[in-house]
């Protein structure tokens, strides 16, 4: 069955139109509260988080209605980041976690991620059972029954004592300028108060968010304004955040960016020479660079690939006994303090490699030399299948036959938006860029 409601990463569209409507919220916290609630239990708690977006109030009341209509009491955190709420799950022994964000999107957009009562994302079978709730005519609980909310004013507290616990017991950050841009997100309080709690000299940049521009000009998918910041006020490093923290995208000295797969090097490495890396390697995704499997096979490192997802991601990690995996877009899961990606507990550990190898950022930043890639976006009509056509599948077969022996292509749709992604990495630049604008233009035809 097709699932009509739940995408790559939870449930996300543009507020106000579905599946992100109130309505759609009212039925979605009605049908999780059904599938999780424990009659065995006395009392049944949803812990519900969220990041700065203006639609984040309504869809907040709205799911939280739905909820204690079934009998499920809500604790409200407010804004914090997305693995403050894996994390809180299982600390306030509730059965369910909801973090509201649609990430790293622009403000128009809007998102329901789901945690388990362990502090997981669910899996496709939950989310699957989930959605076929939201489509019936459940049953509200007695009016004695019904479920109470409130405020909680330390799960921010919390969250930031847990993420300083990562940092190497003794290190400081003393003498060390660092630029932390935050997206005007979920991050803007925490982030700057971990690194200044720290010791850091704390440069900040999207800080100030107004429910309208978060992501806008700023944080992982925009890090230019921190990449000038980081050259004007001559800091040693950049941490740029998306909307809900938990992606991660370095800046070095000189203003260069780093993005996921380096850090997953850097990181990697270390862990593996201080004997802390379970299982001899990590997990990434079919998007990871070739040059990062070579950087890491050299050190003795497997590196096993998983479907575009981070929630795929710790799946794998789970079943090959990983604690090391993540995305190149910046979602690194560090599975001994987080159950999902953590952009500042990721940057700290980066952090923590400058000054135990005294190398510069600039060095750390470009630990391998990565394999050229391509990646171009086509769009389609929604509900359609452009890669079902004759003429694409076609483009696709000669492309895979150019790049054969030399590189590799990669095709897949996006779980939040109706484009194909074109994805190909090769030292041959100009077969690679051919190979890439042949399957996009038979794509968008």
């Amino acid at each position: 069955m097709q699932k009509k409601y739940f995408g790559t990463d939870g449930i996300r569209g543009r507020a106000n139109e579905f599946p992100m409507t109130v309505e759609s919220a009212l039925k979605i916290g009605m049908a999780a509260g059904q599938y999780f609630k424990n009659n065995t239990k006395k009392v049944n708690r949803v812990v519900i988080g969220k990041d700065t977006r203006l639609s984040g109030y309504m869809f907040e009341n709205a799911l939280t209605a739905g909820l204690t209509s079934m009998g499920m009491n809500v604790l409200l955190l407010g804004p914090v980041p997305t693995p403050a709420v894996g994390i809180l799950t299982p600390s306030m022994r509730a059965d369910l976690g909801i973090m509201i964000s649609a990430s790293h999107n622009p403000h128009e957009d809007n998102g329901i991620k789901f945690f388990g009562p362990d502090g997981f994302k669910l899996s496709d079978e939950a989310e699957q059972n989930i959605e076929e709730l939201i489509g019936k005519d459940l049953r509200n609980v007695g009016l004695t029954d019904i479920g109470r909310a409130k405020r909680i004013e330390d799960g921010l507290f919390r969250y930031v004592e847990r993420v300083k616990s990562s940092f190497p017991s003794g290190m400081r950050l003393d003498g060390m300028k660092v630029v932390i841009d935050c997206a005007n997100g979920a991050g803007y309080r925490a982030a700057p108060e971990v690194l200044w709690e720290l010791g850091a000299d704390v440069i900040p940049v999207g800080v100030n968010p107004n429910g309208l521009n978060i992501n806008k000009n700023c944080g992982s998918t925009n890090p230019q304004i921190a990449a000038e910041a980081v050259v004007s006020h001559g800091a040693d490093v950049g941490i740029c955040l998306d909307g809900d923290a938990d992606r991660i995208i370095l800046i070095d000295s000189e203003g260069n960016i780093a993005d996921g797969d380096q850090i997953m090097g850097v990181i990697a490495s270390r862990w593996f020479e201080d004997g802390l890396l379970t299982g001899s390697g990590i997990a990434t995704t079919v998007m990871s660079n070739l040059g990062l499997e070579r950087f890491l096979k050299q050190r003795g490192i497997s590196m096993e690939r998983t479907q575009v997802g981070d929630r795929y991601v710790v799946e794998h990690m789970r079943k090959s006994g990983f604690n090391l995996g993540g995305e190149q877009s910046g979602h690194i899961i560090l599975s001994d303090f987080s159950t999902t990606g953590d952009g500042l507990i990721a940057g700290l550990q980066f952090l923590a490699e400058i000054i135990r190898s005294e190398r510069g950022s600039k060095d750390l930043a470009r630990i391998f030399e990565p394999v050229p890639q391509l990646l171009k976006n086509a769009s389609y009509k929604a509900g359609s299948d452009p890669l079902s056509k004759p003429n694409v599948v076609k483009a696709i077969k000669a492309a895979e036959l150019k790049l054969q022996n030399n590189g590799r292509l990669l095709i897949r749709k996006s779980g939040t938006e109706p484009l194909i992604r074109v994805m190909a990495e090769s030292e041959d630049e100009e077969k690679m860029t051919k190979a890439v604008d042949s399957v996009v233009a038979e794509i968008i035809a």
